[in-house]
């Protein structure tokens, strides 16, 4: 094999592998987190006993900006979700607000989403690296405290 192809298809594999890299490195910076909602994981209890629900996470450090999808069942109207800090069965304070509206959301509504952006980069870094030291909550007007919470989790 002469120098001049061997050249030629070294380069080509740098080329390529900076765009695998490249991937690896915008797919590096958006991870998803998950966690199961429910009334009886609501510290300080209690919750809604018959309420349920799950949240999906989207966590982006780099834009600054967390995107949330949370669905609920049989809780009244929420009025705001958190992510909180704080282990399994502890409370925690607030670290991101996802929503608080002025009124319950309608009965009707079984679904909430959207994106807070301005988020600490270093907050964002520690949900992604350490999930379960955070949880989402769900607040109500019957359970202003909290409906239903769950930890985040891979």
């Amino acid at each position: 094999m002469s120098k001049k192809v061997l050249a030629v298809l070294c380069c080509a594999g740098l080329i390529a592998s900076m765009f695998v890299l490249g991937a690896v490195d915008a797919s590096a910076a958006v991870a998803h987190r998950e966690a199961k909602l429910t009334g009886e994981k609501e510290v300080p209890g209690p919750g809604d006993p018959n309420g349920a629900g799950s949240a999906s996470i989207k966590l982006n450090a780099k834009k600054r900006r967390v995107c949330y999808h949370l669905s609920f069942h049989r809780i009244g109207g929420p009025v705001a979700a958190h992510i909180h800090e704080a282990p399994r069965d502890e409370a925690g304070d607030v670290v991101v607000e996802l929503f608080a509206a002025s009124e319950p959301l309608p009965g009707s509504f079984t679904a909430v989403k959207g994106c807070v952006g301005g988020v600490a980069r270093g907050e964002i870094r520690d949900i992604k690296e350490h999930p379960g030291r955070y949880y989402v909550n769900i607040h109500n007007v019957n359970y202003p405290d909290g409906a239903i919470r769950g930890q985040l989790h891979r």
